[in-house]
């Protein structure tokens, strides 16, 4: 399965908007939630996407681009969950913990899951890690994720006057 083929099945802005806003906010251990507010870090997720598409190498640009949309999925654990005292022994990932605290967002979550060992290996440095398909096709992917993470926080992206007047 491509990538492309692959982000065609995953759930849409309109999908993810209307699920799961009544339920109960789930416990996450205290020392995994981010200590930064939703809007802060879905402000740096763009801040990412863009530096993504700017940068030349498949790699940085794969490996940006995936940051980008954990600062998404942290924007989200930041909105929903509740800290929980103590388990702090316990390694958890932000994908793990996203599909507990946002159910709805579970295939995004797998979707970069899968993907990480190939940004691990593109951030050391190793060459043809990732193609420039892959490349793009993260970034696409991640574009699409981090507005999903802000639609379903009610915090949907509204540009500024200056980027509008350019």
């Amino acid at each position: 399965m491509t990538t492309s083929t692959t982000l065609a099945a995953l759930p849409s802005l309109t999908q993810v908007s209307t699920i799961g806003a009544t339920r109960p906010a789930p416990t996450v251990p205290a020392h995994l939630l981010p200590h930064r507010s939703p809007t802060q870090l879905l402000a740096i997720a763009r801040q990412g996407l863009a530096e993504a598409m700017r940068t030349k190498s498949d790699g940085l640009r794969y490996a940006t681009a995936h940051l980008a949309a954990l600062r998404a999925a942290a924007a989200v654990l930041a909105a929903r969950a509740r800290p929980e005292p103590g388990r702090r022994n316990r390694l958890t990932s932000v994908w793990s913990l996203l599909t507990t605290v946002a159910p709805e967002l579970g295939e995004w979550a797998a979707f970069f899951a899968a993907s990480a060992a190939k940004r691990a290996a593109a951030e050391a440095g190793i060459p043809r890690a990732v193609t420039t398909q892959e490349a793009d096709d993260l970034v696409r992917a991640a574009d699409l994720f981090v507005e999903v993470a802000a639609n379903s926080l009610g915090l949907a992206y509204q540009p500024s006057f200056e980027a509008l007047a350019s």
